[in-house]
């Protein structure tokens, strides 16, 4: 799996803010010396934002004109943003993953999701950009340690996306407690543990109709590692058993980065995940 990664997207920062550019250089740098191959992308264009997002939203960010506590604008953030959905659109080409950001999966249509009180570092949503880009039945699996819930309003009630969320309770969003038509949520508490998640990975797979899916896509979130801002108590082998039950799904599968807040560790569970995909240590 090749990783999909511009150094662009390294520009931009605000101080004291836990999204950085060093989570996600410090894990570029990692896969690098691991041997994966890199690609380029190019921005997403606003038709391909408008195929999620309302133009009121697209429009606003791209003036930068706007207040969020945890999701500022200025810093020509819509170059940005509009990079880190073309990253997600390349992988769904290419099989790939995309290790850009800003993060995506708490943006809904008219970017604030499901009543949540900020954006949560998301400004369009990567995945949701790049299923719609693709245009085929697909599985969004989003372990995140929070819930997806910008996702999830997107395609609630598309019957072409099943998503699925496991995520940690009783943390912002404050969403994804129940499950609703084709959304199936799992939440779980921040004690989990390897072997509790593994075994809510293998249920919510169990309740997927994978006849009627073609591709997978992964919202991975790593902040559910250990010690991280959503932690599970997770350890990087659990990644290699979740990317493992995806292969056994026998489904086209690409990933895009969501959180997670420490760069070595990113790396690791990233490698750890691809390993499992691919059926193959490194």
């Amino acid at each position: 799996m090749k990783i999909i990664f511009s150094e662009r997207c390294l520009g931009y920062r605000y101080p004291g803010h836990v999204e950085s550019p060093e989570r996600v250089k410090e894990a570029s740098e990692a896969l690098r010396r691991r041997g994966y191959a890199f690609i380029e992308p190019q921005r997403a264009v606003k038709t391909d934002l408008l195929r999620v997002h309302t133009r009121e939203w697209v429009e606003t960010v791209e003036s930068g004109w706007f207040s969020d506590a945890d999701t500022p604008g200025g810093h020509n953030i819509y170059e940005y943003a509009t990079l880190a959905a073309g990253g997600a659109m390349l992988a769904a080409e290419t099989r790939g993953f995309s290790l850009l950001r800003p993060p995506g999966h708490h943006a809904g249509v008219r970017g604030r999701a499901l009543g949540a009180p900020t954006l949560g570092f998301c400004y369009f949503n990567n995945m949701a950009v790049a299923v719609r880009h693709l245009d085929r039945p697909t599985l969004i699996l989003d372990i995140d340690g929070h819930h997806g819930n910008g996702t999830q309003e997107i395609f609630l009630g598309d019957p072409t996306v099943t998503f699925v969320s496991l995520h940690r309770s009783a943390i912002y969003p404050g969403t994804g407690y129940a499950s609703e038509r084709n959304c199936l949520n799992f939440p779980l508490p921040p004690g989990a543990g390897d072997r509790q998640y593994l075994a809510a990975v293998k249920e919510a797979l169990g309740r997927v109709d994978m006849n009627g899916v073609e591709v997978i896509g992964i919202s991975a979130g790593f902040d559910a590692h250990r010690g991280d801002l959503a932690s599970l108590g997770l350890t990087p082998a659990v990644f290699r058993e979740v990317g493992g039950m995806i292969r056994a799904c026998g489904r086209e599968v690409f990933g895009v980065l969501e959180g997670g807040y420490v760069g070595e560790n990113i790396a690791t569970d990233l490698d750890h995940l691809i390993q499992g995909l691919e059926g193959k240590a490194r």
